[in-house]
C-alpha cells in the first residue's frame, strides 16, 4: 500500500441505522461495476472482519478498514494508497451514518461521517423503506442537513414491496433536491444470513459467486449506475503515510480457517511490507503451526461452532503446545478462548482447549461485550513491547467463568473507563478479547 498521490475518486454507502441494506446495496454495486469492466477498491468504515470478506469476493481485490476513532490520519491515507490503481473506491459504512464512539479517539469517533468528510467522498444514503412511504424523504433531508462537511449525494430505496410503493415513496422526493438513484425490490432468495457477530462468513457461502452475479443483475436493473459514478468525487484526503505495522515475527504460523479468521486486511498486508512471511495452517483440519515460523497467531472467530472438533484435534494440540515452549502465541478473542483451558459451547457441553492460558469461557450463558479499546501492555505481546499503547476493539458473546493468569494489559473503553477485561499472559503465551487495530504510538496530533 502506497501514500495517497492521485487522490482516488470514490462514494460511501451509508444509511441511518444498521440493518437497513449498505451491504446488500455495496456487494451489487461492486459487482455491478466490476462486470462493467470497472476497476473497484472496497473499504469498509469502522472495526469489522466480515463484511471486508463479502467486499473482497465481490471487488476482486481486498477490501480495508477505514476508522477515525482506531486510525491516525496517516494510517487512513496509507490505506487509501490502496485505490491508487482503482477506477472507483466504494466505501461501506458502519452502523447509522453519525454513529460513533461516546468520545473521540485519534481524530474522530469512528463515525461514517468522519470519513465522508475527511475525504469529501459523497454519501449515497440507503434506506430501507418497508413500512413507510413519504417519510423517507424527510429522513434523507433530516441526514442532509446534519452536518455541513457531509454531503449526501443521493438515495438507493431498499426493500421496495411493489411498483405503487415505490411511486408513493419517490413522490415524497419530487420537491426536494437528494436524486433517487434507484431501488432494490424485496429478494429474500438473495438475503445472506446472519449470525450473532453480524454475516455468515464469506467463506462459508458454497454459491456466494452466483449469489454476487444475482445482486450484480439487480444492480443492473435498479441502479442508475452512470450518474453513481458520476456522483464520485477525489479523495482529498492529506496526511503524511504512517510508518508500516511491526510484525510478531519474521514467519507468523497464521490459523486461518472457518474458526479462525478474524484478522484485519491492513494487518496482514503491513506484516508483509514489513517483510514478515505468513504460513497459514488449519487447527480445523488438525493441522499445526509450522515449525519453522518463529510466532504463532489465532485470530479470533468463531471456535464455539467447532470445539468438538478443537478438542479432538490431537496434532494441531499437540504442535501448539510444543511450539509455545520456545516461541510466542498469541491469540485474539476465539484464538484467546482456544489457547484457555476449556469452552463451554451454547448446549452447555464443555471442550478440553490447549491449556496454554487459565482461561474458562461459556457460550451457554451468553453476554456481549460490545465496543473500542485502548490497552496498555504489561508485557511484549502480539510484536509490541511492554508499555505499547494500543488501539483496537471488542465484539464477543463470550461469559468468562474464570482466569487464573497474570494480566496482559490495562485496558480502558472509548470513554476511558477501565474494562474487566485484561488479557492473559503465561510465560510466551498472551491472549486478549481485544482484537488489534493500530498501535496508539502512531497517533500523536
Amino acid at each position: 500500500m502506497s501514500p495517497v498521490t492521485n487522490h482516488p475518486r470514490g462514494l460511501i454507502i451509508a444509511a441511518p441505522s444498521t440493518s437497513s441494506g449498505k451491504t446488500t446495496v455495496t456487494l451489487a454495486l461492486l459487482a455491478a461495476l466490476r462486470r462493467r469492466g470497472r476497476v473497484m477498491q472496497p473499504y469498509k468504515c469502522g472495526p469489522d472482519y466480515i463484511d471486508p470478506a463479502f467486499h473482497t469476493a465481490a471487488a476482486g481485490r481486498p477490501c480495508y478498514n477505514l476508522d477515525s476513532w482506531a486510525f491516525s490520519r496517516g494510517r487512513v491515507a496509507a490505506l487509501l494508497g490502496a485505490a491508487a490503481d482503482a477506477d472507483l473506491s466504494i466505501a461501506e459504512g458502519v452502523m447509522g451514518l453519525f454513529d460513533g464512539g461516546s468520545h473521540p479517539g485519534a481524530w474522530g469517533h469512528g463515525a461514517t461521517a468522519d470519513i465522508a468528510a475527511a475525504t469529501g467522498w459523497p454519501v449515497v444514503l440507503v434506506i430501507d423503506v418497508a413500512g413507510q412511504s413519504q417519510s423517507a424523504a424527510a429522513i434523507a433531508l433530516g441526514f442532509a442537513r446534519y452536518r455541513p462537511d457531509v454531503t449526501v449525494a443521493g438515495v438507493i430505496l431498499n426493500n421496495v414491496a411493489s411498483a405503487r410503493h415505490e411511486a408513493l415513496v419517490r413522490a415524497g422526493f419530487a420537491a426536494h433536491p437528494i436524486p433517487v438513484l434507484g431501488t432494490l425490490a424485496r429478494h429474500t432468495s438473495q438475503s445472506i444470513k446472519n449470525r450473532h457477530l453480524g454475516l455468515v462468513q464469506a467463506r462459508e457461502h458454497e454459491q456466494l459467486a452466483e449469489r454476487l452475479e444475482a445482486l450484480a443483475t439487480l444492480a443492473e436493473q435498479g441502479i442508475d449506475l452512470a450518474t453513481f459514478e458520476q456522483l464520485a468525487q477525489p479523495a482529498r484526503f492529506e496526511a503524511p503515510a504512517t510508518p508500516g505495522f511491526t510484525p510478531p515475527g519474521q514467519r507468523i504460523a497464521l490459523a486461518s480457517d472457518d474458526a479462525f479468521s478474524f484478522i484485519y486486511p491492513h494487518l496482514v498486508a503491513g506484516w508483509r511490507a514489513a517483510g514478515a512471511e505468513i504460513v497459514p495452517f488449519s487447527p480445523l483440519a488438525d493441522q499445526a503451526p509450522d515449525d519453522s515460523c518463529d510466532a504463532t497467531w489465532l485470530p479470533g472467530g468463531y471456535p464455539e461452532l467447532h470445539a468438538g472438533r478443537l478438542a479432538a484435534a490431537s496434532r494441531f494440540m499437540a504442535g501448539l503446545r510444543a511450539f509455545a515452549e520456545t516461541r510466542p502465541v498469541h491469540g485474539e478473542c476465539g484464538g484467546y478462548m482456544a489457547l484457555g483451558a476449556g469452552l463451554i459451547d451454547a448446549d452447555g457441553t464443555r471442550h478440553a482447549m490447549a491449556g496454554l492460558l487459565g482461561l474458562e469461557t461459556d457460550f451457554a450463558q451468553r453476554k456481549l461485550h460490545l465496543g473500542y479499546r485502548v490497552a496498555t501492555l504489561h508485557a511484549p505481546a502480539a510484536g509490541h513491547a511492554a508499555g505499547t499503547v494500543l488501539r483496537g476493539h471488542e465484539y464477543h458473546y463470550a461469559r468468562v467463568v474464570s482466569v487464573s493468569d497474570e494480566p496482559l494489559a490495562s485496558i480502558r473503553d472509548a470513554s476511558g473507563t477501565a474494562t474487566a477485561e485484561t488479557g492473559s499472559r503465561r510465560g510466551r503465551v498472551t491472549g486478549t478479547f481485544f482484537h488489534m487495530i493500530d498501535s496508539a504510538q502512531e497517533h500523536a496530533a
